[in-house]
């Protein structure tokens, strides 16, 4: 028997989640909440910075307050991404400290307006204070598990507990990257010298001895 064809209005969500449609629509809804905020931003904004109708959001979201959520999974992801740096020697700390101090500065600095927003949402909306609770915290913890199990394998000596180093190396990349935010320029001044306070606080040179 052939296979009866779905209207989109009735597919599962897996077979709309990863679409280029509706990764425009995410896009389109970080920009409109950054420039109007979370309160005056509109479904209709959403959909006409997109292109879309109306009818092509509700294919993909229920609501603004859908949307919003799932930008902060993906802002979350971004994250947690920024730590994977692949191509790098996991055991080569320098190399992990330089690309991963790089990629979250690039991805705070890129999506700041709607961490800000997220922020000011978590205070009232208990979905979006779990992310939030989620976006600051697993980056840090998975630092501290990096760090004691490079400081176990007799690879670093860090000035304080792992997780207090993993909490001020996260406090330090996060001011640096709203500078980079502000000043694109710069970047590179500012991932230098966020890697080289990382290494310090691991206990090794941030550069390496001949």
């Amino acid at each position: 028997m052939a296979r009866r064809q779905e209207p989109w209005a009735t597919r599962t969500a897996r077979d709309r989640s990863d679409t280029p449609v509706r990764g425009r629509l995410l896009d389109a809804a970080e920009t409109v909440f950054a420039a109007r905020g979370y309160g005056p931003a509109t479904i209709a904004d959403i959909a006409a910075e997109a292109e879309l109708s109306r009818a092509s959001f509700y294919v993909y979201f229920a609501s603004k307050e859908e949307i919003f959520r799932v930008l902060a999974v993906r802002v979350r992801d971004a994250f947690l991404a920024a730590q994977d740096v692949p191509g790098t020697d996991p055991d080569d700390v320098r190399a992990v400290a330089a690309a991963s101090t790089a990629a979250f500065i690039a991805a705070y600095a890129r999506h700041l307006p709607l961490l800000r927003l997220l922020e000011q949402q978590a205070q009232a909306d208990t979905e979006v204070r779990a992310l939030w609770t989620e976006i600051t915290e697993r980056p840090v913890h998975r630092t501290a598990r990096y760090i004691r199990r490079m400081t176990a394998a007799g690879a670093l000596a860090p000035v304080a507990e792992p997780l207090a180093v993993a909490r001020a190396v996260g406090g330090m990349s996060v001011q640096f990257a709203r500078l980079v935010a502000a000043s694109p320029r710069s970047r590179g001044a500012a991932v230098r010298d966020v890697t080289a306070m990382y290494l310090h606080l691991l206990g090794i040179d941030a550069i390496p001895k001949e």
